[in-house]
Parts: C-alpha cells; sequence; structure tokens
C-alpha cells in the first residue's frame, strides 16, 4: 500500500513539472483543465472558451470584476475567457468604455500621485523594457487612464491590485489585442458569470476559435 502511494505521488509530481514547464498558449487549455481535474479546483484556471449567454454582442469585452476573469464575447453564445488581475478596493470603477487606441510595447509613465507615494519610481520606461509594468500590448479605454493591458509581474494575476486598469498575462493580451478593434465597447461591471459559463472542450478540429483576427 505504501509502495502504491508513493508511486501516486511520484505520478502526481511528475505530472505537475512537466506541465508546470510546458509554454503557456491557447492550445494549453486541456492541460490547466487537467491541473484543475488533479488538484479538485474545478477546471481550466487560464484561457479557455465557455458558453456563455450574455446581451452584449459578439466583439464586445465583458470585464468582470466578481469574477477576476475577462471575456471576449464571441458568435454562438460563447466567449473565450481570460484570468484577469483587477483594480483594488480604492480604485475599483464600473462603466463602459470603447477602446480609443492600441499600442504595441507601449511605454508607461507614472503619474505624480505614483511618484508621490513612490518616489524611488522611474519618470519614465520605454516599450519593451523588462521592467514595464505594461507589458507587451495595451488597450487604451475612451479618455481615462484605464488601460488593459500586460505585465511584468504575472504571479499578480489573479489578484486585486492594480490603480484601475486590467492586467492580462503578456500571452493573453496579445490574443485579445489581435482580436480587437478601435471602438470594441469595453464593459467593467461587479457582476459575476461564474454560475453561468460553463466550460467549453475544444478539439483540436476547433482550435480555429483561438487562431486571431
Amino acid at each position: 500500500m505504501r509502495s502504491t502511494l508513493q508511486l501516486l505521488k511520484g505520478a502526481v509530481f511528475s505530472a505537475f513539472i512537466v506541465m508546470a514547464f510546458m509554454p503557456v498558449s491557447p492550445g494549453s487549455a486541456h492541460a490547466q483543465g487537467l491541473f484543475g481535474d488533479l488538484f479538485g479546483n474545478g477546471g481550466p484556471t487560464g484561457r479557455h472558451v465557455v458558453s456563455l449567454k450574455v446581451r452584449e454582442r459578439p466583439g464586445t469585452i465583458l470585464v468582470s470584476i466578481g469574477d477576476r476573469r475577462l471575456y471576449k464575447i464571441l458568435p454562438g453564445n460563447k466567449a473565450i475567457s481570460y484570468p484577469i488581475a483587477i483594480p483594488n478596493n480604492e480604485a475599483f470603477w464600473s462603466g463602459t468604455l470603447p477602446v480609443s487606441r492600441k499600442a504595441v510595447n507601449p511605454s508607461w509613465t507614472p503619474t505624480a500621485a505614483m511618484r508621490r507615494e513612490n518616489p524611488k519610481l522611474p519618470r519614465f520606461v520605454p516599450g519593451g523594457h523588462p521592467r514595464n509594468p505594461m507589458g507587451v500590448r495595451a488597450l487604451y479605454l475612451g479618455n481615462t487612464l484605464y488601460r488593459i493591458h500586460g505585465t511584468d509581474a504575472p504571479w499578480l494575476i489573479g489578484r486585486s491590485v492594480s490603480r484601475g486598469c486590467i492586467r492580462m498575462y503578456n500571452e493573453d493580451v496579445i490574443d485579445l489585442y489581435n482580436r480587437t478593434r478601435v471602438g470594441t465597447r469595453v464593459v467593467v461591471t461587479k457582476k459575476s458569470y461564474r454560475g453561468a459559463a460553463s466550460y467549453v472542450q475544444t478539439s483540436s478540429s476547433s482550435q480555429d476559435v483561438f487562431s486571431t483576427n
């Protein structure tokens, strides 16, 4: 019995090591689903397709603060679900804004308030710098300072940490960027869709949903 238990633990540990070093990509949704099965967290935690019936038109970006997920609405009552970091309590906001512009490797200029709070912050970080907190892509929202962008701290995804922006894994924000046009409607809400959004297992023949356009 003891040797069997040790073998089982070894198999789970080996699977963890192999999966941990696999590249994160749309095709790894199956891998993330396996983690959910192994550790009982109820399903995949990374980017994946869900069945989601909402009133929003296909193409809309729906940001659920309650779920800590961003949903890119697809035709046929489906959506691509992405994990995100959300604004902290003091910076929480909700509403509807358009994507006013897009940027590859955006630069970052801390606000005066940020620098007063942390004088060690640089005045400017160029785009493409590994310590740029904007990551590799940014979608600017209306005439505000709010953005959907990548990150230089992927371990913070899933947490409530930002000053109002929505942070994503860099590979996810690239995927969203390629799917999104200037003018796209972005809805930010406290509402949770977790109970209504069910995981859709994609097969190799249906991976076209992850091809960018």
